[in-house]
């Protein structure tokens, strides 16, 4: 029977010698494996990883995230080759919006603006007038000047933004998030609070309004990041997708981080380190996109990198 850990370090080795020989470089979500983040060249949020992607040099981008985040990096890179290691780790919440039906939208609000969640596909973003991350939705809906805003697919991040613009209509899209929105509740914070008083409660603006209000933090995965390295406090729960305590506690090793065990994103879960290496070997499975698309695509995303993170 071979041992899984000897198993990783041999895969990690093999990976080491594939990213020299073919000038690729590794970007990871935070809500990856561990495997997959100890071996990442570049660990972040989705806008982090957006960015990053429009200033490598490398030759071949791997990308280990879901599918949108894969497109957005060959939207925003178009000349390298992006690869995703697994076609079928998809964003549920980004097949919720469809682009027949914002078209129907807009028709019905032709004086809003179409603000995307980046976790969308290429097509709707290719429809989208700006595009946003958890970290910076706020900052690009006071940004606009329209008083209508269309905003897709996620509800929640929508009711989060409404809290921060009242003078502007947000016109909310039906999608969610399955793993912010069922399995992170209040029950599980306040459980995990009871057990561990002295901690801080961060969470995810992805999640429903209730558990926003029970925290005591709201940031994206980034902002956790940076919360946990500036904050005097040591011990926080983290009312994310799973693995995000893993990040921060690499990141963090004399602070302490609770997870939410059953807040796992199996999609995420799809990409392992010998999907990465099997990837690499064969430089596929490769993004492909129409000119059109990614030409479309790409106005959206550079509005949002041009705006930036709310700090």
């Amino acid at each position: 029977m071979s041992n899984p850990m000897s198993d990783i370090k041999g895969l990690a080795e093999k990976l080491r010698g594939l990213k020299e020989e073919k000038n690729a470089v590794i970007l990871a979500h935070n809500y990856q494996l561990p495997e997959v983040q100890d071996n990442a060249d570049i660990l972040g949020d989705s806008l982090q990883l957006a960015v990053d992607a429009s200033k490598t040099d490398s030759e071949v981008i791997v990308f280990c995230g879901v599918d949108f985040m894969a497109e957005t990096a060959k939207i925003l890179a178009p000349e390298r080759t992006v690869l995703h290691p697994d076609p079928e780790a998809k964003c549920p919440m980004a097949a919720m919006c469809e682009v027949e039906f914002l078209q129907a939208k807009r028709e019905e609000h032709p004086d809003a603006i179409v603000v995307s969640y980046v976790n969308t596909t290429a097509d709707v973003k290719a429809r989208t007038d700006i595009c946003c991350t958890s970290a910076n939705a706020v900052k690009v809906v006071r940004s606009v000047a329209e008083k209508e805003v269309i905003f897709t697919p996620d509800r929640n991040l929508g009711l989060y933004v409404q809290r921060f613009v009242p003078d502007k209509e947000i016109i909310l899209w039906p999608g969610f998030c399955a793993t912010h929105h069922s399995r992170i509740t209040v029950e599980d914070l306040q459980a995990l609070k009871d057990r561990h008083p002295e901690a801080e409660v961060m969470v995810h603006p992805e999640c429903t309004p209730e558990v926003i209000d029970f925290a005591d933090h709201v940031f994206s995965t980034g902002g956790m990041v940076r919360h946990a390295r500036e904050s005097a406090r040591t011990e926080f729960i983290v009312g994310t997708e799973k693995e995000m305590a893993y990040r921060l506690s690499v990141d963090f090793p004399n602070k302490t981080f609770h997870p939410l065990e059953k807040a796992v994103c199996p999609n995420m879960k799809r990409i392992t380190l010998e999907k990465v290496v099997r990837s690499l070997e064969s430089l596929s499975p490769a993004i492909e996109l129409s000119r059109e698309i990614i030409e479309r695509a790409r106005r959206p995303l550079e509005r949002m990198v041009d705006i930036g993170r709310d700090e």
